[in-house]
């Protein structure tokens, strides 16, 4: 096999798992939430958004670690701490440890989604490196959809702590030959120094605003949840004039003045955090308001991963020809369209219905994904695509952080605490069919907020020009 194809290989396997388990949980926390002892509606969200919060919070450090040390030492350690984590969170006893052994997945998943994008970028010449990363891209977001079918289906049969054990023997597999096969390509800029001031800033702001969200959201929003909010919101907005004076920043802001990296990040920070909050929305509807199992609920999700990963890889392989803007342009207008027929649906629509705007949300994610990321990794010199990489793998998980948070908050602040439970676990629903109406009030707002983000994604996403390739924007 040829060097490249075992990059490919390697690093979309990472990419597909470190995706796979943001959403494979979502389809069992249900399940999770009856089975594991003491488990609250609280440490259900925390068992998401803890693996999706210290995952994006690293990836701007693991960016510059890995353009002074090296890409490949960095992404060979994520998968051996990947699968160390995915083991100890089958063993959990009680819900606090399954958060804190998902924090420990996430560093590992830190680690291999800041650096297989351009691991694959040093390994692929410029005419086939659309393709490449399109695969790499669709696979990867492909994991995180099917794996709400496959959580389905694993729960239903073996348990909830199947859904880790099965990263164990494709985690040491993939371990070994990254160890083995890959080799450092990309040229390192020379000796700088970290930037612990921003990520205080950054990975405190973060940690503060959900804490915020979801605890204020749960309690009635008393005054430490709302100082915790407004503390993490100023941490965020404090970390831009901190990042321009700093030495050497965690975040290049310079690449902000290359077009068409702008436009890419940022139509990717909106694009996540429209869809994000999809499968979360569609699970609880499955499980909680229509009373199904993991299993069924999982099979109804399928068209949603097939019209996906069916578009994605033809919309790489189109961009390298034709240019990115067009495909992710239309393929964020097509999301927001299939976000608004979900806004519009009643409850207990039928399913043949139900299916259309799932196709439809499908395709649009599909035609995004793959020229977006090509054309991010395209626009800067090679000596930047490891700090490229990590910040739009941030601003991505940044957004999937918003879009859970989102509607979480939404959903809280439409239905009764013990209400929200009994959706989250599954459970028959307190006083029927009154407080079923407040969940899809809260599922047709949340529908309709990121149907208006997309929107202004497509905006974003219609702005960029079209580039020379392998141009080098900022030097």
């Amino acid at each position: 096999m040829q060097y490249k194809y075992v990059v490919l290989t390697n690093t979309t396997i990472g990419t597909f798992m470190a995706l796979l388990d943001s959403n494979i949980v979502l389809i069992s926390l249900p399940t999770i939430i009856r089975d594991l002892p003491g488990t609250t509606t609280l440490e259900g969200i925390w068992i998401i958004l803890g693996y999706v919060l210290v995952t994006a919070s690293l990836l701007l450090t693991i960016g510059r670690l890995a353009d002074l040390y090296g890409r490949v030492r960095l992404y060979n350690i994520g998968f051996a701490v990947f699968t160390i984590g995915s083991g100890l969170c089958s063993l959990s006893p009680n819900g606090q440890s399954l958060v804190l052994f998902r924090l420990v997945q996430g560093i590992g998943a830190g680690l291999l989604f800041a650096n297989s994008a351009a691991i694959l970028t040093d390994a692929f010449p410029v005419a086939e490196r659309g393709r490449a990363l399109g695969l790499n891209q669709v696979a990867g977001t492909g994991g995180a959809l099917i794996g709400l079918v496959a959580g389905g289906v694993l729960t239903a049969y073996l348990g909830w702590q199947s859904i880790f054990w099965i990263n164990v023997p494709v985690g040491v597999f993939a371990t070994i030959w990254a160890y083995t096969r890959l080799k450092e390509l990309g040229p390192r800029p020379g000796s700088k120094k970290l930037d612990p001031a921003g990520n205080l800033l950054f990975a405190g702001g973060l940690s503060l605003a959900l804490l915020g969200v979801t605890l204020g959201a749960i309690s009635g929003w008393a005054t430490i949840d709302l100082i915790m909010l407004f503390a993490g919101v100023a941490c965020l907005v404090a970390f831009v004039p901190i990042e321009r004076v700093v030495p050497s920043p965690m975040m290049d802001l310079a690449l902000f003045r290359n077009r068409a990296f702008s436009a890419g990040v940022v139509s990717n920070l909106l694009a996540s955090t429209a869809r994000g909050a999809v499968g979360l929305v569609l699970v609880f509807y499955f499980q909680g308001a229509l009373g199904l199992d993991a299993l069924t609920a999982g099979v109804l999700l399928i068209p949603f991963s097939l019209a996906f990963v069916s578009i994605g890889p033809v919309s790489g392989y189109l961009s390298d020809k034709y240019g990115p803007r067009g495909f992710t342009t239309a393929g964020l207008l097509i999301s927001a369209a299939s976000y608004v027929w979900f806004a519009t649906l009643p409850y207990g629509a039928s399913y043949s219905i139900l299916v259309l705007p799932m196709i439809l949300a499908g395709i649009g994610g599909g035609l995004f994904i793959a020229p977006n990321v090509a054309s991010i990794m395209n626009s800067v010199p090679v000596v930047r695509r490891g700090v490229a990489a990590g910040m739009s793998s941030t601003l991505f998980n940044v957004g999937f952080l918003v879009s859970l948070g989102l509607a979480f908050a939404i959903m809280a602040s439409r239905m009764p605490l013990a209400v929200m439970q009994a959706i989250f676990a599954g459970l028959p629903v307190p006083q029927g069919q009154l407080e079923v109406g407040a969940f899809m009030d809260a599922f047709h707002q949340i529908f309709y907020v990121i149907a208006a983000i997309s929107l202004v994604g497509a905006i974003s996403a219609s702005i960029r020009r079209r580039m020379p390739a392998d141009a080098v924007g900022i030097e």
